[in-house]
């Protein structure tokens, strides 16, 4: 990074600079209105920050969060309503101007640049142009907020390559280099422990007490429940409840935001039949994991259960061919197969549902229909090598149908979408692939209670139809209740297989954290 300037944080935590009382609120939106064409993102929305104050905002995707975050950092201007800064107004036009007035945003997807390193990536934002770096100090610099984030990372290593929940703990780091009076924060815990996610929460709280106003974007109830201090809920573009943590509950907010009680996640229905599918055995990665043995047979759902880090994803990777086994053998249908590539992997008749959206599931300035029909465009093209449109739009269409995708049309840029959507779309790309194995990895992260129930029920019914699924997930609650059998994973070995009677959250959290507790042996495949 030549020719930058080394202008970054004087301390791994500097002192917020509160210019108001507590009573009064450091951001304010005034009846903000935002249009797309025809669509209604924000109407008439008012929302107040305060100072050492953590404002919760839940909503189904799509309901208008996003756009609100957009606005105040300064990627959107508002159609209609004003914004004020210590009860002055301002016009906030860029990001840039954003982060200069104390406002700073950590959002759901990381976005770093991948050829610097972790250092780089947290000062960004502080240099100026003509002038040398202050590498000891950059480096001294970004180790003490990494410190304070409690994160083991070296300032020296290279973005590339950094998992989903170290890439998260660089841009939490940044955003604390601003020294914000403002933090927004989308879905930060979606790819953290429940050790980082505890780290994360105390400074959280230190921010708090330091006078920073903080908007938590979460769709985890119990998170927003334990450090909110307020709730606001919004639904199809409109403020609908803002209310003291105290005064409301998960089931009152779950219901304001999609107009409607919804139940708790109930158990599906067991599905699995006698006929072997895919049979594992003794499945390692030099580095990664290690002596993973399993079966799967039509029909089943078997999650895999794990803290951070336990090495679920790196099987999944392995089963699809995208870093493949070192050793061990995998068996389809009885028949001993080797996959080195995901395209040997979508040959024998696996899918690979990806945690990242971004990275590894979707192509985001494509259409919906073009991903749809990405993985096997050779079955869409003519004679002469040229797409047949009809053919891959009545494809689209029929799955926008079966998986309920919210979109006036196929032709819309898939960035465009709501996670939610995003995530159907990312479904069926795979499953037009036609898989007789599909490996979902984190399929409802960072999505509403809503769109996370539809994904539930086309787990479900994909089950039914005698598909055998792979569900990895770092949420519990929902690991139980899909699955037919769980798979615990610790440090990149095998600890237990559970049947569904045995899987108690108890048994797996025991097993997931290396503790003595149920032996499940037994159940595990020699």
């Amino acid at each position: 990074m030549t020719g930058a300037g080394g202008a970054h944080a004087e301390t791994a935590l500097p002192a917020a600079r509160v210019g108001v009382a507590a009573s009064s609120p450091v951001l304010a939106m005034r009846n903000i209105a935002k249009n797309f064409g025809a669509t209604h993102a924000l109407e008439d929305v008012s929302l107040e920050l305060f100072p050492g104050e953590i404002h919760a905002l839940l909503g189904e995707n799509g309901a208008g969060k996003s756009t609100l975050i957009k606005i105040i950092t300064g990627v959107y201007q508002p159609d209609r309503g004003d914004i004020e800064l210590d009860g002055k107004p301002v016009v906030i036009r860029s990001a840039a101007e954003a982060q200069r007035l104390g406002i700073a945003a950590i959002y759901q997807e990381p976005l770093l640049f991948p050829d610097l390193n972790v250092a780089e990536n947290i000062f960004i934002s502080h240099q100026d142009r003509g002038k040398l770096v202050g590498w000891k100090k950059m480096f001294r610099d970004a180790e003490a907020i990494l410190g304070e984030l409690g994160v083991a990372l070296d300032g020296r290593s290279a973005a590339r390559g950094l998992t989903l929940a170290a890439q998260q703990s660089v841009e939490i780091a940044k955003a604390i280099s601003l020294n914000v009076r403002v933090l927004i924060m989308d879905e930060p815990t979606a790819s953290l422990s429940a050790h980082e996610v505890a780290q994360l929460f105390r400074l959280v709280r230190d921010l708090r007490a330091k006078g920073v106003a903080i908007l938590f974007v979460s769709h985890r109830m119990e998170e927003v429940f334990e450090i909110a201090d307020k709730v606001t809920v919004f639904r199809d573009g409109r403020l609908i409840s803002t209310r003291p943590r105290a005064q409301t509950t998960a089931r009152g907010a779950i219901a304001d935001m999609v107009g409607r009680e919804m139940g708790l996640l109930q158990p599906r229905p067991l599905t699995a039949t006698s006929d072997l599918l895919l049979s594992v055995r003794s499945l390692g990665r030099d580095g990664a994991f290690e002596n993973v043995s399993f079966d799967l047979h039509r029909g089943e759902v078997l999650g895999f259960a794990g803290l951070i880090g336990a090495g679920r994803t790196d099987v999944g990777l392995a089963l699809f061919g995208i870093e493949p086994a070192t050793f061990g053998t995998i068996a389809l249908n009885g028949k001993v197969v080797t996959v080195r590539t995901p395209r040997e992997g979508m040959d024998f008749g696996i899918a690979y549902v990806s945690e990242d959206r971004r990275q590894l599931g979707l192509s985001m300035p494509m259409s919906i229909s073009a991903n749809i029909t990405l993985p096997v465009l050779r079955r869409y093209l003519d004679r002469f090598g040229l797409i047949k449109r009809s053919m891959e739009r009545a494809t689209a269409e029929m799955f926008r149908k079966r998986l309920s995708i919210r979109t006036a049309t196929i032709d819309l840029p898939v960035a465009k979408l709501s996670g939610g959507n995003q995530q159907k779309v990312m479904l069926s790309k795979w499953l037009n692939t036609k898989p007789a194995v599909l490996i979902l990895d984190e399929p409802t992260r960072g999505i509403d209670v809503g769109a996370k129930a539809e994904v539930h029920a086309i787990i479900g019914e994909l089950a039914a139809e005698g598909i055998g699924i792979i569900l990895i997930s770092s949420d519990l609650p929902e690991v139980l209740a899909m699955s037919d059998r769980v798979l615990v994973m610790r440090e990149g070995r095998q600890m237990a297989i559970f049947d569904r009677a045995d899987a108690s959250q108890e048994a797996v959290m025991t097993a997931a954290m290396g503790q003595a507790g149920h032996d499940a042996s037994d159940k595990v495949p020699a």
